[in-house]
């Protein structure tokens, strides 16, 4: 089979190399694993492409993954300030003005009427961040004002980030998941529209569990040319397991492995081979076919 030029070697067996080709495969992979094992599967999708010039995108909860090779390294701390106000990214270009509503929208449960007006107050310049709008005198301040706490008036502060080519975000010091989630929607939001990127998340289960979180995942998973979006997690949940694409599963406990393949429609029998310890299991479908290959992942 002739592979495309973003193919990644996973690999080899019974004599011929198995590759995950994002062009064929399907453009969002999901990778299941316990304790280490989703981390290392996506700093060895990440070293790949960073070899072909790619952008390297990565959210990472565990606060492993290496920072040389990024441009921008956002790091969120409970108190502390990342410059993440989705209104002020709009202000500085980084975000459309909608999108900033729609994310306000989202975080504080503003209905249509009440980000329309956001909105419209932005394009009249009458807010221009966050907390501005908490203190404006528009209804939709009542609501944002009935979950805005202290940390939120932190998060929002600084100055914005500049979005270079290579972005870590680095959850991992953060005990507040609502933070987390936020953080992961701005940055989504503002890395949607990119091709020739990888985008990463490791733990992708945990940042979707929050609305916010939630929201992020259509954003980065949407079908592009030239991108790539991994997915990797502890959690075997519907919310992950559910979305297109392939999956590769990695050493995890046996009722879990039964889980994945089972929300895959692998068969019961030799189509389910029990993955040990530096093994993997590769699954992806065409329209005819359910397949599944094993080998050793080289990590």
């Amino acid at each position: 089979m002739k592979y495309s030029r973003i193919a990644v070697r996973l690999f080899e067996r019974e004599g011929e190399d198995t590759f995950y080709d994002p062009a064929y495969h399907g453009r969002t992979l999901k990778i299941f694993g316990m304790d280490e094992w989703p981390g290392k599967a996506l700093k060895y999708f990440a070293d790949r492409y960073r070899e072909i010039d790619y952008g390297i995108v990565i959210f990472d909860t565990e606060g492993e993954f290496p920072e040389e090779g990024f441009d921008t390294i956002i790091r969120i701390r409970d108190g502390q300030g990342t410059g993440l106000d989705p209104i002020v990214l709009a202000e500085k270009g980084l975000l459309d003005g909608y999108t900033a509503a729609t994310i306000v929208q989202t975080v504080y449960g503003l209905d249509r009427t009440l980000t329309e007006r956001l909105y419209a107050d932005f394009l009249a310049g009458k807010v221009k961040s966050v907390p501005e709008a908490v203190k404006s005198d528009g209804k939709y301040a009542e609501v944002i004002r009935e979950s805005y706490t202290l940390l939120d008036e932190a998060f929002y502060s600084g100055r914005p980030p500049e979005f270079g080519d290579n972005i870590l975000v680095e959850l991992g010091e953060t005990y507040s998941i609502t933070l987390a989630g936020i953080a992961f929607l701005v940055v989504s939001a503002g890395v949607r529209h990119r091709r020739r990127t990888m985008i990463g998340v490791n733990d992708a289960a945990v940042l979707a569990y929050t609305t916010a979180g939630g929201a992020a995942i259509p954003l980065i998973t949407r079908p592009l040319r030239a991108r790539v979006t991994i997915l990797a997690t502890q959690y075997a949940i519907d919310s992950i397991m559910n979305l297109a694409g392939p999956s590769l599963v990695l050493y995890h406990d046996p009722d879990t492995q039964s889980v994945i393949y089972e929300t895959n429609g692998v068969p019961p029998g030799p189509m389910r081979k029990h993955v040990h310890k530096g093994e993997a299991a590769f699954i992806y479908r065409t329209p005819e076919t359910i397949n599944v290959e094993w080998g050793e992942l080289p990590l």
